[in-house]
């Protein structure tokens, strides 16, 4: 049933090189959807660490500028393109977008739609769309730490991190999260064992608390302190990095720091040591298209299962109409908040 009636969309448009508040919003007319796309009527989409990298030209894959920002989106199907079933409309779906979500409609590949369970708000359920498949996969498909093990979060009170502690927990995995002090009642309440990360002892800490060793450590700082996070890890044991929030203020090339872990972590892996470093990276495997959309569907739906069940608690910061975008981002770079900053239409 393509769709004859146009349709407009309100976008957020990042211009270039600009502080929060040099974001733009735009309104155009929204193509119908083509063969095999939909338009998704967006009810959530969100602030990530990406947006907050992209905005200072830092992101690994940079897009050129302008563009509109949105690692992610959740909303409901308006309109199907020739070939899709119409019985899509109406329904709740969340995708992945890598940029393009702050908008009002947006045009998707109907592959690319995982669907929201009844009972799960459009907020929930996008807490936990790119934060929880991350985890998701960090945890279970990387790592592969089993029940009675023991991991350190680092920043265990922001998106990513926030669910990676609730998806161990629920695993029966001990979590040991570094936030600052004033996360510190939060952490706990996720249910894992928080080490102030602004400590210079920080890593001493740590060690304190897991003599032995520890089974996994998920990195997103990177920089000088990867070594430390690497030094944590038992016999057997597996650092995740994901990020290099350590150099998110540097000038220079933005993918030389990401490029220079990547090779420190290659170098630690061969090692003869029985540890394991990866680097993870969310778009490994897109090549084989058909392959990385199916083990995305399955990993967000059984996050999505667990979310329906009240085993993980979505951990909303804020919702901020995409409007005033500018302080949605604003208030995301401010490390103030626990959680997701969550924009609605």
């Amino acid at each position: 049933m393509p769709n004859a009636v146009t349709t407009s969309t309100t976008e957020v448009v990042l211009p270039g090189l600009v502080e929060p508040t040099g974001l733009e919003v735009r309104t155009r007319e929204l193509p119908a959807p083509a063969a095999g796309q939909v338009v998704l009527q967006m009810e959530a989409t969100g602030v990530s660490f990406a947006e907050q990298q992209m905005r200072r030209g830092k992101y690994y894959d940079q897009p050129p500028f302008p563009f509109v920002p949105g690692y992610d989106l959740v909303g409901t199907v308006t309109a199907v393109g020739p070939g899709v079933d119409t019985g899509l409309v109406g329904r709740r779906f969340a995708a992945v977008t890598k940029i393009g979500a702050w908008a009002t409609r947006v045009l998707i590949e109907a592959a690319d739609l995982v669907p929201v369970p009844d009972g799960v708000s459009p907020a929930a359920a996008e807490t936990v769309v790119v934060n929880g498949i991350t985890a998701w996969q960090m945890l279970h498909r990387l790592a592969k730490v089993r029940s009675g093990g023991v991991i350190v979060v680092l920043g265990a009170n922001g998106g990513v991190g926030s669910t990676l502690v609730q998806l161990a927990r629920h695993s029966g995995i001990s979590v040991i999260g570094t936030a600052s002090q004033r996360h510190h009642d939060a952490v706990r309440e996720l249910g894992a064992t928080p080490v102030d990360y602004r400590d210079p002892g920080m890593y001493d800490r740590i060690r304190e608390l897991a003599p032995d060793g520890v089974d996994a450590v998920f990195d997103h700082v990177g920089g000088p302190g990867v070594e430390r996070s690497w030094q944590l890890l038992r016999r057997g044991g597996t650092l995740v990095s994901y990020g290099t929030a350590a150099t998110k203020d540097e000038e220079g090339d933005s993918r030389l720091p990401v490029l220079k872990l990547f090779a420190q972590l290659k170098l630690w892996h061969t090692l003869p040591n029985h540890r394991s470093a990866y680097f993870y990276n969310f778009w490994a495997g897109h090549r084989r298209l058909g392959t990385f959309r199916r083990t995305l569907a399955e990993d967000l739906t059984q996050v999505f299962g667990l979310l329906a069940d009240g085993v993980l608690d979505p951990q909303i910061a804020a919702q901020i109409s995409l409007a005033e975008a500018a302080s949605a981002l604003a208030l995301a770079e401010s490390r103030t908040v626990a959680g997701k900053v969550i924009l609605v239409p």
